[in-house]
């Protein structure tokens, strides 16, 4: 006799049942989503070298405008959220990956690691409203949103303080919009990438991947 916790399904069918979600972090969670971070910090590094000359030709065609590619410093919170999928990833992410920056030396000094905990924050808040379990690119894009509009506001308050209102609007905007293209739709289609390769297997994202594969 089955016992009562055991799902019965009709002989000759496959179907397991799903495993039990969890918020809580495993080992695996933190050993990817590490090695996650600390390669986008490494990107973010050499991002640090092409932004400047990029960002000096936006501003001249419209003043502040050069947020259009920040984006690039916000894609660790949202990459690591989708594969993790757990309370705190987004921020994890931009902090190892701010830190990595910071340590291979960047013309913003440790000011990248408050930029970091800000930016996290701002993709965090998103996932946390819709209680972690939706990843869908709608809600991804509005995390990079966020982002990026914790990236203007601060940014506008420590690094352009004195500039005219005009500028920090247009600086804003261009960051939400830089936020939601490049890390929030972008990250949701590397991190598809990355499981078509079978290398997020134990994770949601992985196994999403395989469903799409089979169906």
């Amino acid at each position: 006799m089955p016992s009562r916790t055991q799902s019965t399904v009709p002989s000759g069918t496959s179907t397991l049942p799903a495993p039990r979600r969890s918020l809580r972090w495993r080992v695996v969670d933190i050993v990817v989503a590490s090695v996650l971070a600390v390669a986008l910090g490494v990107v973010f590094k050499l991002w640090d070298l092409g932004y400047e000359p990029i960002s000096v030709a936006l501003g001249l065609v419209l003043p502040g405008a050069q947020s259009l590619i920040g984006g690039v410093w916000l894609l660790a919170g949202p990459v690591v959220a989708i594969v993790v999928r757990k309370p705190g990833a987004a921020l994890y992410g931009e902090i190892v990956a701010a830190s990595v920056e910071a340590l291979l030396g960047t013309q913003w000094g440790w000011g990248t690691l408050e930029a970091g905990l800000v930016q996290g924050l701002g993709a965090e808040v998103v996932l946390a409203l819709f209680l972690y379990r939706v990843y869908r690119l709608p809600v991804v894009a509005l995390a990079g949103a966020a982002a990026g509009l914790a990236l203007g506001i601060n940014d506008s308050i420590l690094w352009y303080p004195g500039y005219a209102t005009a500028f920090k609007v247009v600086y804003i905007v261009c960051a939400v919009v830089s936020g939601a293209l490049i890390a929030g739709v972008g990250s949701w289609f590397l991190v598809r990438a990355l499981a078509r390769t079978g290398v997020l297997s134990s994770f949601a994202a992985g196994r999403e991947h395989s469903r799409r594969a089979r169906a």
